[in-house]
């Protein structure tokens, strides 16, 4: 490759948040395992809008691996970065789950039937009583969101979210 050579003429560069359908970010943060360091990860968002909205951990004899969802994740993202941790971001599906006996059991068979595999799944703690959230990753979350949709279930946006805080 020659150094005046651009290569991005002609790409499109639109990400998956600057998309039309509505998605949440993931946190994935590797930790040392040691006593005291998720407590000192968790002080960073004191004094800030950032909430903890699901927290998943991951747990290891050498290291751990911390994942969240975050009320506000620009905010969140700057928090982490500028404590240097190894992150990774991700999108994940925030649904509220309908008032029924089963709940997750109607997710879980509208994503068998458009043949979307799970990944991960976790509740969205809320201040909210009366309805309950969950989030959750999968391998076509483009699939998944329109067969939920077409399924009758509310899915989130990340300023949904953020109201809910």
């Amino acid at each position: 490759m020659s150094q005046g050579e651009d290569f991005s003429a002609g790409v499109d560069y639109q990400t998956m948040r600057g998309r039309d359908y509505p998605t949440i970010r993931q946190f994935t943060v590797f930790l040392e395992n040691r006593v005291g360091i998720l407590l000192g990860l968790m002080r960073r968002f004191r004094g800030t809008r950032v909430r903890i909205m699901a927290l998943h951990i991951i747990d290891s004899t050498e290291c751990c691996i911390v994942r969240f969802v975050l009320s506000h994740p620009e905010q969140g993202r700057e928090i982490l970065e500028r404590a240097g941790l190894a992150m990774i971001e991700s999108d994940l599906i925030a649904l509220e789950l309908n008032d029924c006996e089963q709940p997750l059991l109607e997710v879980f068979s509208a994503l068998l039937q458009a043949e979307v595999n799970l990944m991960q799944t976790y509740p969205l703690m809320v201040r909210n009583n009366e309805r309950s959230f969950v989030a959750i990753m999968v391998d076509h979350i483009e699939i998944a969101q329109e067969t939920l949709i077409q399924q009758g279930f509310h899915i989130l946006t990340e300023n949904e979210l953020m109201e809910l805080s």
